[in-house]
């Protein structure tokens, strides 16, 4: 009868031991962990014995080295998106430059016009007749200067953490992008042309909105009342035309992440449905914002409207 997983775990590291201790031979291969349920299987083991995944290759396992990637923090997804949205502003940036127009305080709050639209600025014509639907996620990693990138990014790091790690990165990742698409896409039918991560960044509001209402207690009710508080301002501060602001990109990615917000289970996924379903999600988000990127660079140089 073989003896449990963990036993030969414990007898891996006591013969290891002893030959590190007497200068023996080669380091032995050791029991695994399974990256969907953390149990511990074999040393041969392909499939997980408690949940049935695979050990050679599964969404689980990739999302996990991925993840390692950027640090064992519980928020990877997060420092991704921030390090996008600042490479995209240096990259706006010195679009402007070359042309002669990234001088001066242009980088404070000027950062508006041709080369944000080659790089994938909302711009409704292009997304319903040219069909380069692609901008409705470009456009969520576009910045019109530093005060812009910095409040969103404030914003981000607040809501941004807590939310991964209560959800998971997959499915965080998925409520980012399609909170901020919907709001965008609303933006668009609307007649709007904006950039900016807030649509997104609203939807990360709302799914917290849902939160507080599912859970009871005096901290989310103060919660709650504090973040609709901050949204009726910022809503309220659009309409005034005080600053510009895209109040149907920030209403569309409110709406959609609350409702995301009451349907997603307040926390990670605790079995291997769950896991392959968050994975799914969370990847299919990922090949939709990088295949949009692939495409607007591969149409950078198209002739625009009226040139």
């Amino acid at each position: 009868m073989p003896l449990p997983y963990r036993w030969q775990w414990r007898m891996e590291r006591w013969k290891n031991a002893l030959r590190g201790f007497f200068g023996g031979g080669e380091q032995q291969p050791r029991p695994k962990l399974c990256p969907v349920c953390g149990s511990l299987v074999g040393i041969n083991t392909t499939r997980c014995h408690e949940c049935g995944a695979s050990l050679r290759f599964s969404l689980a396992a990739l999302s996990k080295q991925l993840s390692g990637v950027f640090g064992d923090n519980e928020a990877p997804v997060t420092t991704v998106l921030l390090i996008a949205n600042i490479v995209m502003l240096g990259v706006s940036w010195l679009s402007f430059a070359a042309i002669g127009e990234g001088g001066g305080l242009t980088i404070l709050w000027g950062l508006v016009g041709e080369p944000q639209v080659r790089l994938g600025m909302l711009y409704p014509f292009l997304i319903f007749y040219r069909h380069e639907w692609w901008r409705l996620v470009t456009a969520m990693f576009l910045h019109a200067g530093l005060v812009h990138i910095g409040f969103n990014m404030m914003a981000l790091m607040q809501f941004g953490p807590a939310l991964e790690e209560l959800y998971g990165s997959a499915r965080y990742l998925f409520l980012y992008a399609a909170t901020g698409v919907f709001g965008f896409l609303l933006s668009a039918v609307t007649g709007h042309f904006s950039l900016g991560a807030s649509g997104a960044l609203l939807g990360l509001v709302g799914a917290t909105l849902a939160l507080t209402s599912k859970r009871g207690g005096s901290y989310m009710r103060e919660l709650r009342s504090r973040l609709i508080t901050s949204v009726a301002i910022l809503f309220v501060l659009g309409f005034s035309g005080f600053m510009a602001m895209d109040n149907m990109a920030h209403g569309g990615g409110l709406a959609a992440g609350f409702l995301l917000g009451k349907i997603f289970v307040d926390r990670k996924p605790m079995n291997v449905k769950e896991s392959r379903t968050a994975d799914l999600l969370g990847w299919l988000a990922g090949i939709v914002v990088i295949a949009s990127f692939v495409l607007m660079f591969l149409h950078y140089r198209d002739p625009l409207p009226g040139r």
